[in-house]
């Protein structure tokens, strides 16, 4: 499936072996996160180079993000072996260290072809999709494998939703940041908006 086409519609559902935060396999089932908003994070690989960078930084935010009831769910094309391998690393030693979120394993690849992510049919792309309470994917973005993402940059899209969401009448203009003025999605909310805001 094209990325494009994924965003307004139902993410698809996935059931698959991880390792969860505890360091110990499970198994993650997309829906059952129903109630829930759902940062979904591809990577290409362990054991490489911006991913770790990438892994480490969602880490260090994650209880801003469950603050905020988002999950943030991690999959890569690896064995759910070699991703506790990587979690059994020291951070200096190329590793990521005992992270607190799972990591999904994608060993047969077929998410990333779901998520329309999987690259020369060999690893993922940097994909990354933000799922809303009801299962819908409400935000996409994906990058080429040497361009990491910016966990700042997810958490404002976080931000974002949750407040059209609660403020119905009025919508997000670009580089808008919690707390700041939003905008009314009408000719005269446009020409307020700008007359205040605009950069000339």
């Amino acid at each position: 499936m094209c990325l494009c086409t994924l965003v307004t519609q139902e993410a698809p559902d996935f059931t698959a072996d991880a390792v969860m935060p505890d360091n110990t396999f499970g198994t993650i089932k997309l829906s059952s996160f129903r109630g829930k908003y759902v940062i979904l994070f591809f990577y290409p690989l362990d054991f490489t180079f911006v991913c770790p960078s990438e892994i480490l930084a969602f880490n260090k935010t994650i209880d801003k993000f469950k603050a905020k009831n988002c999950e943030v769910l991690g999959v890569s094309v690896d064995s759910k072996f070699t991703h506790l391998a990587w979690k059994n690393t020291k951070v200096e030693d190329g590793g990521i260290g005992n992270i607190q979120y799972p990591l999904v394993s994608d060993l047969n690849k077929e998410i990333a072809k779901q998520y329309g992510v999987l690259f020369n049919n060999s690893v993922a792309l940097r994909g990354l999709f933000l799922i809303d309470t009801r299962g819908i994917v409400r935000h996409a973005i994906i990058n080429d494998l040497p361009l990491g993402r910016s966990v700042t940059e997810a958490m404002r899209m976080v931000d974002a939703l949750q407040f059209v969401e609660t403020h119905g009448d009025q919508v997000c203009p670009a580089n808008w940041q919690e707390g700041e003025e939003a905008m009314k999605p009408t000719a005269a909310g446009v020409a307020d908006y700008l007359a205040k805001h605009a950069v000339g």
